[in-house]
């Protein structure tokens, strides 16, 4: 016996429509590239992406066809969000922080039909455009009289001029739920990278988990602030979450300096931050120097690499900030888990309650997850094991578009296909996950793992060090021993006997690093993680000490 409910697809239209008629006048506030700040309001939102639709109509793209993005977080990228997809077409969100090359041959892979791009990126396409021939129409996302003369662009339109032609009149198509709505690459470390293909139902059953109260919490109570682009996973999902609940959304545009972001938080008094490790260190060091503190920030949720325990302290002991540390993946669009304490965790001392808050949290519900040992068989949820860890769920990739590296999935002893993270962590009785490390940097010495991510989170508790990076270096006799590169603070010195000192006591003897290599910078990639591949190339001419 079937039940006897309506029947209605889960598409990405009905968020922005839920949106315009609940909460139409809730503020959508942008810095855009032009330095100003722009206002308006979700019902502003949902009429243009309509006459986004109608262009698209316009321009005779057929079902599916693809319509790629440079832009970083404003309220255009956000109507493309809803118009293209909300149209049947596929939203294509490209990390304009990759080589040229990699980006032209990514617009290539995915046949890419229109691509609109914001005018701070205007180099970059007359430097690909030509290499790009499934681009039907260039657009730039600007107001018809910030268009250059002459950009060497064939037909290039502003944006305004192109939705301003058309009409705010439009009925969104209904249509399979499990059809297209938008696709991220891979960041494409190892070979060309590889395309998630998100659907419709994936999309907005990811939007209902985030906003859940253990996992982003958001409300119409909220002001938001995504720092995260909204080329990294659309932005962890939260433009469309933040249609579902009709909170304020601030978009901070390419003003991503520590300066830029406090000012804005202050301004538009947000109360919910998501971003990298990387914008917080800025937005801390610009504000512990000048004596600053929040009027309005109480949670940020901080994933994309793992955040340092001297950062939650910093955040929650010094600015009475929340911190909730999650994970994720491309591959996952992208939320797999976040890190809120139990009500049996509550009554913990606070130095227990760190030690949970440093984990990377809980399951989310719609994501299964386990650890599994070498035979591929489940490994105890004792919170000390490590294991490959693998996921499955109704947003986590079943392949990969057009087929690329074959089937991801390990399939079970029940034929269940489960998706290898590459991440090696630990998950305890209640459930917390901890990532150690990825599953290539694990470092193998004398038969026992040791933590990279561990070594480095140590390093950065101390005040000299900025940022740190732990891999490891062949030994005749152990395989292989860690050592820690690190950049200092402007104005600090450390020696490398005072760091290795620093390490005693907070780990045992032997996962200390044999050695503390000073440098520069460390090799960041274009979603703001460590390139510890470039790293090794850096120091592949490096020997340990005594050998």
């Amino acid at each position: 016996m079937l039940g006897l409910m309506q029947s209605q697809p889960l598409l990405i239209s009905s968020l922005i429509e839920f949106a315009e008629r609940h909460h139409g006048d809730a503020e959508i506030v942008s810095r855009r590239v032009e330095g100003d700040i722009h206002r308006y309001t979700y019902r502003d939102l949902a009429a243009r992406a309509r006459r986004l639709a109608n262009a698209l109509d316009a321009q005779q793209l057929q079902f599916s066809d693809r319509v790629a993005t440079l832009a970083w977080n404003g309220y255009r990228h956000m109507e493309m969000y809803f118009g293209v997809s909300g149209s049947g077409r596929v939203l294509h969100t490209i990390n304009p922080r990759l080589h040229p090359d990699q980006i032209a041959w990514i617009v290539n892979h995915a046949e890419d039909q229109v691509l609109c791009f914001d005018m701070t990126f205007l180099p970059l396409v007359q430097a690909v455009h030509a290499k790009c021939p499934t681009v039907k129409q260039w657009v730039a996302l600007c107001d018809a009289d910030k268009l250059p003369a002459d950009s060497g662009i064939p037909g290039l339109l502003s944006y305004e001029a192109w939705i301003g032609a058309q009409s705010a009149d439009y009925s969104w198509p209904e249509f399979d739920e499990n059809s297209a709505s938008s696709m991220c690459y891979t960041s494409g470390t190892t070979g060309n990278p590889k395309a998630a293909l998100y659907s419709h139902r994936s999309t907005t059953l990811h939007a209902y988990a985030a906003a859940l109260p253990d996992v982003m919490c958001l409300s119409a109570r909220d002001s938001v602030l995504p720092v995260v682009p909204m080329f990294h996973v659309n932005a962890w999902g939260i433009p469309y979450s933040a249609a579902l609940t009709g909170c304020k959304l601030v978009f901070p545009g390419p003003a991503l300096d520590g300066k830029s972001v406090y000012e804005l938080i202050e301004a538009e008094q947000v109360t919910y931050a998501a971003g990298v490790p990387t914008v917080w260190q800025m937005l801390l060091g610009h504000m512990k120097p000048a004596g600053l503190t929040f009027s309005s920030l109480k949670r940020t949720v901080i994933g994309g690499s793992a955040c340092p325990p001297a950062m939650i302290t910093a955040f929650q002991e010094g600015y009475g900030v929340t911190v909730l540390h999650a994970w994720g993946m491309t591959e996952m669009s992208p939320l797999g888990t976040l890190c809120t304490l139990k009500n049996k965790h509550l009554s913990l001392p606070k130095e227990e309650q760190m030690k949970i808050v440093q984990k990377q949290g809980r399951a989310i519900y719609g994501v299964d997850m386990k650890i599994v040992g070498g035979d591929g068989e489940e490994l105890p949820w004792d919170g000390k094991t490590y294991g490959d860890l693998l996921v499955k769920g109704p947003w986590i990739v079943g392949s990969y578009f057009k087929g690329e590296g074959g089937d991801p999935l390990i399939k079970d002893s029940r034929g269940r296909g489960w998706f290898p993270t590459g991440d090696v962590a630990t998950i305890d009785a209640d459930g917390f996950m901890q990532i150690t490390d990825r599953s290539k940097d694990v470092i193998k010495s004398g038969g026992e793992w040791i933590s990279s991510i561990d070594i480095e989170n140590i390093a950065m508790a101390h005040p000299s060090i900025q940022m740190a990076a732990c891999v490891g270096m062949p030994h005749p006799k152990w395989d292989e021993r860690p050592i820690v590169a690190v950049v200092k603070r402007p104005g600090t010195e450390v020696t490398r006997e005072e760091l290795l000192a620093f390490y005693e006591g907070k780990t045992a003897k032997w996962q200390i690093p044999d050695d503390v290599v000073f440098v520069d910078a460390i090799p960041i990639g274009a979603t703001g993680k460590m390139l510890k591949t470039k790293l090794r190339e850096l120091l592949k001419d490096y020997r340990l000490p005594g050998l």
